[in-house]
Formats: structure tokens, C-alpha cells, sequence
């Protein structure tokens, strides 16, 4: 089943450690434009901060990106990046703002403050998973639809939309892997006569 973990929609988590404020920032993405654009929008909004550190993976060409913008190497990039890894996300941005406080905190502190942070960032984002979903159409007779729901959610779908007409149509999201089972056995129980149309597909959130 093809699925991903990333972020449920931008956030932010703070953090103080020995007078040094840290900003978390997680947001969703899905190409190198958007995460660009988004590191660029926290520099701006934090133009006077001392340090801007991104990081990001994205599903497209399987990238990673990191950078410790002024701090000590391997202080604070590759530390936040260590974090999205090890959450098994993608497609997610995070950078991690610091204003100095006047109280140098040492490479072991750099490496858990912006490991910290990120954990915030992640948390506060909200870990979804995302699933490959067909979204299909369905038209059927009123006597077949009481069954309807249960043999979606026997899917994994989810009845999205209903109209009550000269019959019944049906919007209904399904894993793509589990569409030809649906139809199968909507063909079973109206003798042939159902099946979905898939009009698109596209990830979507799922429960944990």
C-alpha cells in the first residue's frame, strides 16, 4: 500500500535554553520551490535572528537537505535532519530560528537544543500518514445501498458524498490497492450490475 508520513500543516514550537530562544518551524511540502520558499519566508519574518537553520526531505528524487546557516558544524542542520528521519517523515520543511542569548551553549547543547526544537516543530505539525487514494464515483439502486457503507469501510474507504435521485450516486475515496477488491465484491452482490468508476487519484490523510 503506498503511503508516506509527513506534517498535518504548518506550526511552530518554542524553546529557551540558557537565554537562547529557539523557533521550530515544520510546514508541508512537496518540491525543492516550496521548501525554498518557505525557508525564505521564516529568514524574512526572522531577519534579525543570528541563525535561520533549515532542513527537509521530500518524496521527489528521494532529497535531503540541511544546513547549519553560521552555527558550529554539524551543530545544528544535520542534528534537525537526524530528527525527520528518525520520525519517518517527508515532504516536510522544518527550520529552527535561534536568537542568541548571550550564553555560549556548547556543541552537546547546540545538538540538543536544535534537535529539541525540531521534535517541537514535528509535534506541533501534527504526524499524519498520507495513503494513495482513488477517488471514485457510483451509481446504484436504492435497494443495494444499506450495504453500501460496510463494504467501504471493509476497504479502508470512506463514503464521501451521497445523492438521492432516480437512484443512488455515490462518492466514495478507496486505497488503490484495494479497488478491484471493492468492485469485485460489488459485483457479487448486485449480480454483475455495479461497479466504481475511479475519477482520480491522489494521497490523502489517514488515521494513524
Amino acid at each position: 500500500m503506498e503511503e508516506y508520513r509527513t506534517v498535518k500543516s504548518e506550526a511552530c514550537g518554542f524553546l529557551e535554553v540558557k537565554r537562547s530562544k529557539f523557533y521550530g518551524y515544520a510546514c508541508p511540502v512537496t518540491t525543492r520551490q516550496e521548501a525554498d520558499a518557505f525557508v525564505e519566508k521564516i529568514r524574512t519574518r526572522h531577519w534579525d535572528a543570528r541563525h535561520n537553520v533549515p532542513a527537509f526531505i521530500l518524496r521527489e528524487g528521494n532529497l535531503q537537505h540541511f544546513s547549519d546557516d553560521g552555527e558550529p558544524s554539524g551543530t545544528a542542520g544535520r542534528p534537525v535532519l537526524d530528527v525527520l528521519q528518525g520520525a519517518q517523515v517527508t515532504n516536510v520543511c522544518v527550520v529552527i530560528t535561534r536568537y542568541f542569548g548571550g550564553v555560549l551553549l556548547g556543541t552537546g547543547g547546540l545538538v540538543r537544543a536544535y534537535s529539541e526544537s525540531a521534535r517541537l516543530a514535528l509535534e506541533e505539525a501534527e504526524i499524519v500518514t498520507m495513503r494513495l487514494m482513488a477517488r471514485c464515483s457510483l451509481h446504484l439502486d436504492y435497494g443495494l445501498y444499506g450495504r453500501l457503507p460496510a463494504m467501504i469501510a471493509e476497504q479502508g474507504g470512506v463514503l464521501e458524498d451521497t445523492e438521492f435521485g432516480e437512484d443512488v450516486a455515490a462518492r466514495l475515496l478507496l486505497p488503490t490497492d484495494n479497488v478491484d477488491q471493492f468492485n469485485r465484491q460489488l459485483q457479487e452482490y448486485s449480480s454483475g450490475k455495479y461497479a466504481a468508476e475511479v475519477l482520480e487519484e491522489e494521497f490523502c490523510p489517514v488515521e494513524n
